[in-house]
């Protein structure tokens, strides 16, 4: 069986091309955990309501106004109708654009403002292609085993706090969120887990959801990325590309390690959560208050 070079960009998760879960899907991790509110999609299948969780003061985060997903360039048309029935306002599209250049751009709705703010994934996505493309078992090994490949996460996720150019794409978006006259909006990377993920556990956390459910928010994307992953996975065997495609399963999943070692790169640069977004994002108070007031309904 041979892949072309598009089947090998899709099968390194680069495209989202896959029949959605069932639209009673939803995630849980836990005995405490919360349901979570899928968008189902044929053409993507990581997009999800970011509202629902209970905050410490009693509230719930308001459904309807903050979205995160994986990238929209392969929806169907009746992905868009659905789309369209959130009424959304803005996509925001965290890939860089060597990443736009193998998926294409976005596919959206009539009316939505499309928002390029790259974030870098430190050449992650340059890394699995040369590693796949080799066909080397020897290489790949080499290049991805023996933990290389999560310690090469572990950096990728450090670039969320150390980055000046990251810190302010974030610092962007949770603006974005907080300004009414965006609309409901969605945030998206290529898998929407890692980029995205620490976005929208940072969200939750400054909206003071407690941090196990922001977590469980964080560690969704294994559950519903799980069975389109390990179709890769065997496409890549099948294909001949790789005689141990489980080296990959490092970079496919979100791990509390990952989301672990950014917060340990938080604490050494900045001290707090609280610090780290006033002087290495740059929010102000006033502008915390604003993303609260509009996305957290009054207790």
């Amino acid at each position: 069986m041979h892949l072309s070079r598009r089947a090998l960009l899709t099968a390194t998760g680069a495209t989202a091309l896959v029949a959605a879960l069932p639209p009673e899907a939803i995630a849980r991790t836990g005995p405490r955990a919360t349901a979570i509110r899928q968008i189902p999609l044929q053409g993507a299948v990581n997009v999800r309501d970011l509202g629902g969780y209970p905050t410490y003061d009693g509230s719930r985060v308001r459904h309807g106004l903050a979205y995160r997903g994986d990238h929209l360039a392969r929806l169907t048309a009746a992905d868009l109708t659905t789309l369209a029935g959130l009424g959304l306002g803005t996509v925001v599209d965290l890939r860089i654009p060597t990443e736009v250049g193998y998926d294409g751009a976005d596919r959206l709705p009539a009316g939505v403002v499309p928002v390029a703010r790259p974030v870098t994934d430190n050449g992650l996505f340059g890394r699995l292609l040369t590693a796949i493309g080799s066909r080397d078992p020897v290489r790949q090994e080499e290049m991805l085993g023996g933990g290389r490949a999560a310690a090469f996460m572990r950096e990728v996720y450090r670039t969320f706090v150390t980055d000046a150019a990251n810190r302010a794409a974030f610092a962007a978006t949770l603006r974005d969120l907080a300004d009414p006259r965006r609309g409901p909006l969605l945030l998206h990377c290529t898998s929407g887990k890692d980029r995205t993920g620490w976005t929208g556990w940072l969200l939750l956390t400054l909206l003071g959801v407690p941090d196990s459910l922001a977590r469980q928010d964080y560690l969704a994307s294994n559950t519903f990325r799980a069975a389109y992953d390990a179709r890769v996975r065997e496409g890549l065997k099948q294909g001949g590309l790789m005689q141990n495609p489980d080296l990959i399963i490092p970079l496919q999943e979100v791990r509390a390690e990952y989301l672990d070692t950014a917060l340990e790169q938080l604490r050494s640069s900045y001290g707090s959560v609280f610090r780290y977004v006033s002087e290495g994002l740059g929010l102000e108070f006033r502008e915390l208050l604003a993303l609260r007031e509009r996305l957290v309904p009054a207790a």
